[in-house]
């Protein structure tokens, strides 16, 4: 590294000073709040000196700004140290620290963005580095930009296989904007982590992903400062820093001790804050402020995008809607050029290859790994740089559950559409069925759950959710079914459709893509045995549209059944049942999947598990009686 330039001597004791200042915070905001993590703020505070007054280039009057440097602290848990790293710089002051934990504070337990400097919230472990990932393919494939992504890790989280998912997509795709930092301070939450202070284990672990990886005493300032220029230096793959620790670094009887993790000092507090303060030669004010960033990110403003063109089909003809999503991706993407689709290799499946083809370099192969899968898309989505679909088969989906619900909390907007949804997928058996998909969306806050059942409401699905402030789910089916709305009919949000009327209807029938066409052969059926029934399709199942059920259950004497392909906890059934729930003299008999599913034919599957047309006829007679 014959470019590089050793700091002063003068400049590197302002970054120890800096480092046990903040180690002095950690133990003052603990004490202060009755809980926290001292003890993990103090391995990390060495690190942070040198990243945030040394290397990362940011603005303290616009901390997420489009071409700053990016920092994801993975372990959320040690967030007392980035506080005071950020009341260090000069955005909080040593008051708002005191605050921490308390419920009239932005400074939460674990970081969340309702603090302007984070972008991500964190503490679920081992989901940094992926959101960090995205960060980075953004900053390296989209922007183009010279901004760089910093995420810290712990040792512990080092155990979730998230992480080296992550790894992997990061050493695939050489994305050498990123630097990944392993903060090895041996201790876990209850016992030392699984290869304690083995850090050439780490170091041979991220090479094998293909990181350039450095092993450095995580509490010299100066072989971090020289780590990190070679970092900064190092093209064409990630970089790691595997920093060998200590856990509650300069606490006297408490440093590399278990039994600290979590708890403030309380009794040994004041002889920590001595010990500090006894290394500190300058305790300022430092005059450091951030060094400057190349405003060279690209202006970006999400619109309120829409399809290029309207749909295009014949009323009767037969789509299957998982292939209607990709052909609807590309009228986006026609659209708006940051449209931006990833999959874990179904593509051919999902038809999120329909997009690919067409926009190439706005198609992002995650491979199996749905977790990272759902992080890196969180990390393309961040500070309103892309609009994101992340698709793959809805069963899938919930092995990242905890990346989405953590989604959530960071004020996401990625957009999630899963396919091979219920038995009607037929001969590829349970395995592959999506039966607790809405169950899981329907529970993330703030989440809308769309449900198209023909090609026409599953190309607006898509438009509507590329503009929703939140996460959505689509969920989309294998066989076809039939056109059954006009090209220019509307769709909203939270206002589903009735399909099928009469002024003499004795039961609502509400039914959802494959089981909204059973309801409709199920009121062919009853028609000819003098019966009529209203049918409505629900659109979203999430918010549903409650006065439309309401309105048909009136007009129905109250009388509702509803049919789902998806098992009967967290449906279709229980969202109707719910929004009917205040309504007087109202019986809803739910027909769901009851039991596991298992290989055959579609038709013959949703006979055997209750959901076909002869189900619906049974239970409307069933209802009158």
């Amino acid at each position: 590294m014959s470019d590089y330039t050793r700091p002063t001597e003068e400049k590197l004791q302002t970054l120890r000073d800096i480092a046990n200042k903040m180690r002095i915070h950690s133990v003052n905001q603990t004490q202060a709040a009755g809980s926290g993590h001292p003890t993990s703020s103090a391995s990390a505070a060495d690190i942070m000196s040198v990243l945030f007054f040394h290397i990362m280039k940011y603005s303290i009057k616009e901390p997420k700004h489009a071409s700053s440097d990016r920092f994801v602290l993975s372990k959320g848990h040690a967030c007392p140290i980035l506080y005071s790293a950020w009341c260090e710089a000069g955005l909080l002051t040593e008051e708002h620290l005191l605050t921490l934990r308390k419920v009239d504070s932005i400074l939460e337990g674990h970081p969340t963005p309702r603090q302007n400097y984070i972008d991500v919230a964190t503490g679920s472990l081992g989901q940094g580095l992926s959101v960090s990932a995205g960060m980075a393919y953004c900053g390296k494939f989209y922007d183009k930009a010279s901004y760089r992504v910093f995420c810290m890790m712990g040792d512990g989280e080092s155990a979730e296989g998230s992480i080296w998912e992550a790894a992997s997509f990061a050493g695939y795709y050489g994305l050498d904007n990123l630097v990944a930092i392993l903060d090895i301070n041996r201790l876990g939450q209850s016992q030392a982590a699984a290869l304690e202070h083995k850090v050439e284990v780490y170091k041979a672990r991220m090479e094998a992903f293909g990181f350039h990886t450095i092993v450095v005493d995580g509490h010299d300032v100066e072989a971090l400062c020289r780590a990190f220029h070679e970092a900064a230096n190092t093209k064409g793959k990630p970089t790691c820093l595997v920093c060998q620790t200590f856990k509650g670094k300069g606490y006297p009887d408490v440093e590399d001790k278990l039994d600290w993790h979590g708890k403030p000092l309380g009794a040994k507090a004041q002889a920590a804050i001595d010990a500090c303060k006894a290394l500190i030669k300058n305790p300022g004010p430092h005059g450091i402020t951030p060094l400057p960033f190349t405003d060279d990110a690209p202006k970006v403003v999400l619109p309120q995008v829409k399809l290029c063109e309207p749909p295009n089909y014949k009323l009767g003809d037969m789509h299957a809607t998982r292939r209607i999503y990709g052909d609807a991706l590309v009228k986006l993407g026609k659209s708006f050029p940051r449209i931006v689709a990833l999959d874990g290799d179904t593509k051919n499946s999902t038809f999120s290859l329909t997009y690919k083809k067409a926009f190439d370099d706005r198609y992002v192969e995650c491979f199996i790994a749905e977790q990272n899968l759902v992080g890196v898309g969180i990390g393309l989505a961040c500070r309103d740089r892309n609009i994101v679909f992340c698709s793959t088969f809805a069963a899938f989906f919930t092995r990242a559950f905890d990346q989405i619900r953590m989604g959530a909390i960071s004020q996401t907007q990625v957009n999630f559409v899963g396919s091979h949804a219920g038995c009607s997928i037929g001969e590829d058996g349970p395995s592959q069925m999506a039966l607790e998909d809405f169950a899981c969306f329907r529970s993330v806050p703030h989440a809308a759950c769309f449900y198209p059942s023909d090609a026409v409401s599953a190309e607006r699905a898509i438009e509507l959710a590329a503009n929703y402030k939140g996460i959505t789910f689509t969920r989309t089916t294998r066989p076809n079914t039939p056109v059954i709305y006009s090209n220019d009919e509307v769709f909203e949000i939270g206002k589903g459709k009735v399909v099928r009327k009469s002024d003499t209807d004795k039961v609502t029938v509400v039914g959802a893509g494959v089981t909204l066409v059973e309801a409709v052969k199920a009121a062919e059926i009853l028609q000819k045995d003098g019966i009529n029934v209203r049918i409505v399709d629900p659109f979203t199942l999430k918010p549903i549209d409650k006065d439309l059920l309401i309105s048909c259950a009136k007009a129905t004497g109250g009388l509702v059944v509803t049919v789902e392909d998806h098992y009967a906890e967290g449906g279709l059934g229980e969202a109707v049942a719910g929004a009917l729930s205040e309504e007087a003299g109202v019986r809803v008999r739910r027909l769901a999947v009851t039991d596991i599913p298992r290989s055959g034919p579609a038709a013959d599957l949703m006979e055997i598990y209750g959901i076909s047309a002869s189900h619906v006829v049974k239970a409307v007679k069933g209802l009158l009686g």
